[in-house]
């Protein structure tokens, strides 16, 4: 019988890229209404493991499972897991020439609709009001999607995707990263906006200030692939203020012993 809070899970779940294994079995269970948090240093798995679950196709699950409320993610091609309720923030967004924002977010809206005229109907008003809220200027709306853009106006994009297509599971990949303050405060209310108790959150991160804004549950080290500690925020906090060399260390001697 499936747990109805579980909304998304994974067990000993393997990433491949180019014939390189970069995650090495990572189990995870997140649950309605619940933030979690990937820190790690450069080069641990973290985006590699975001890709391969929102479908990327230069990333390969080589084994382990993935559910999405109580679903098989790993038998749904990018499209079909985005339709099932999983969002992927990108890193690093591209640009689309010749579409602007509306019609971008009108088209990813209306497929996600399931038919409900009144979801497109209300778009108008609702990207408006996110707008308002992400402090966008409203020409964005006729801007082609992320063409000339700042960082931080591309990353304000991604949380307004977020915001205007709802999903049960939202992945942050490296969000915060290139914001200044300001922009990562505007961010973080974005997000915190979206929160509810009935979808969750996986922010991957290598700094602890986003947490600072944004505050999870449960936080999740990896490192060369694997997860090496689990705890609460004040593990963000230690690994701000020791780094990831203590955990390093502490890991290879679990390891030789």
């Amino acid at each position: 019988m499936h747990d109805s809070d579980l909304l998304f899970s994974m067990r000993d779940v393997h990433v491949e890229v180019e014939g390189k294994e970069v995650v090495k079995g990572v189990s995870l269970d997140i649950r309605r209404g619940e933030k979690h948090a990937i820190m790690g240093p450069n080069g641990s798995g973290k985006s590699s493991l975001a890709n391969a679950l929102a479908g990327h196709p230069a990333y390969s699950i080589t084994s382990g499972t993935a559910l999405i409320a109580g679903r098989d993610l790993l038998q749904m091609d990018a499209t079909e897991r985005s339709l099932a309720g999983l969002f992927l923030a990108f890193q690093y967004p591209l640009a689309i020439p010749g579409v602007t924002v509306a019609n971008f977010l009108r088209a990813a809206v209306k497929a996600r609709s399931n038919g409900d005229e009144s979801v497109i109907k209300d778009f108008r008003k609702t990207i408006k009001a996110n707008f308002k809220l992400l402090e966008i200027d409203d020409s964005f709306a006729t801007r082609y999607l992320n063409e000339g853009f700042s960082g931080g106006e591309k990353k304000r994009l991604e949380i307004l995707q977020m915001l205007m297509l709802k999903p049960l599971v939202a992945i942050l990949d490296e969000t915060d990263s290139g914001l200044d303050i300001d922009a990562l405060k505007v961010v973080s209310k974005g997000i915190n906006y979206s929160a509810s108790s009935d979808n969750s959150i996986l922010l991957v991160t290598h700094y602890q200030r986003i947490l600072d804004y944004v505050r999870p549950n449960y936080v999740h080290v990896m490192m060369d692939g694997r997860f090496v500690r689990s705890g609460g925020p004040e593990l963000a906090l230690q690994l701000e203020s020791e780094g990831y060399d203590r955990i390093r260390e502490e890991t290879a001697a679990k390891v030789e012993v």
